[in-house]
């Protein structure tokens, strides 16, 4: 357990109410080699379900991408009222690990401009990527603060009430900074977030380029609750790995000293494309106003992860979206949305 934080920062839980979602436009095809039209076609199904639930900002690389994509999303039957484009350009469309994270700090909203060097440097360019948090803002009209860490929002997990899940693999990485230890990550996730209490996890899924990010193997549901992923075939990679994760979630405490609720979520059979397995998980779900987004990928276990989520998730809808396409490019619907909390704390 950590102290108290000193900031009057908190990191609002993704189900709490939000202003809207954020987006960047999938548009690299070195990203999704052979698939970016049939991305596209799948991403189009993200907007069509948010813009029913709330206000949708969607960056664009120029005027006549805005466009494109404005007459593609008419076609696909999304309401324009809800959409803003704005000229801001990305190297890529992972808006939740390039995009400003959201906290509260007393009733005003900031948005946390981290630094992003695309997963630790994987994937050159990444320059208009990490431009982007500080020229959302201004968009928005927003305050922002710019911090000279890494750190990508799937790699962190919160409740809204000062705990947050992570995992060693990737923000112990030495490629998002040297000398980063427990300490000094809990420290900035204390003054940035309002952590008061860290879990941590050890490893993430066969496929996933991030080197762990948490929104693949374990979320927060509600604040005492915690879905995560387990592998049934015992022969797979995944299989021990995802065990370890579930051992270690069964002996965290709360903060006020209680066991978590822990639920099973089932993973997909291996889902490859042109040889190399992607790191397809339902727990890469995204919670927006009065909807839960899930990937889904055309496979039997997709019904039986939808209801579990619906369980889960009393009062919203549980949508599920086609991603074999999206997830070939290493990531699928969390990855691909940031919310904009409501500034009403």
């Amino acid at each position: 357990m950590l102290s108290k934080p000193a900031t009057s920062a908190r990191w609002p839980a993704e189900w709490e109410p939000h202003a809207g979602t954020l987006l960047s436009w999938p548009h690299n095809p070195d990203t999704w080699p052979g698939c970016l039209p049939r991305a596209e076609s799948e991403y189009s199904e993200i907007v069509r379900q948010l813009a029913a639930h709330e206000p949708v900002q969607i960056n664009v690389l120029d005027a006549a991408m805005a466009k494109r994509v404005k007459e593609s999303l008419a076609g696909h039957g999304v309401d324009g009222s809800k959409l803003q484009f704005h000229e801001i350009p990305t190297d890529d469309a992972w808006v939740r690990d390039h995009g400003p994270i959201g906290v509260a700090r007393g009733q005003q909203l900031e948005l946390l401009d981290f630094e992003f060097n695309a997963w630790g440097g994987k994937y050159p360019p990444w320059e208009r990527d990490n431009a982007v948090p500080a020229q959302l803002a201004a968009a928005l009209g927003l305050p922002s603060r710019s911090l000279p860490w890494v750190l990508e929002a799937g790699s962190i997990d919160g409740n809204g009430a000062g705990c947050i899940l992570t995992t060693e693999s990737c923000l112990l990485n030495s490629n998002r900074g040297q000398g980063r230890t427990r300490q000094s990550m809990e420290r900035l996730l204390r003054e940035e977030l309002g952590a008061e209490q860290v879990i941590w996890l050890a490893h993430g899924i066969e496929g996933d380029d991030t080197d762990g990010h948490i929104d693949d193997i374990a979320r927060f549901v509600n604040p005492t609750t915690i879905v995560a992923v387990l592998e049934d075939q015992e022969t797979d990679p995944n299989a021990a790995v995802l065990r370890a994760n579930w051992e270690r979630l069964q002996e965290a405490r709360s903060l006020a000293g209680a066991s978590f609720e822990l639920v099973a979520l089932p993973m997909p059979p291996p889902v490859e494309h042109r040889g190399f397995r992607a790191p397809a998980s339902y727990a890469n779900f995204y919670i927006a106003n009065g909807v839960v987004l899930v990937p889904v990928f055309g496979v039997p276990s997709d019904e039986r992860a939808l209801g579990i989520l619906t369980e889960c998730f009393p009062g919203r809808d549980v949508v599920g979206i086609p991603s074999r396409a999206l997830v070939a490019g290493l990531g699928a619907v969390h990855c691909l949305t940031q919310q904009l909390p409501q500034a009403n704390f």
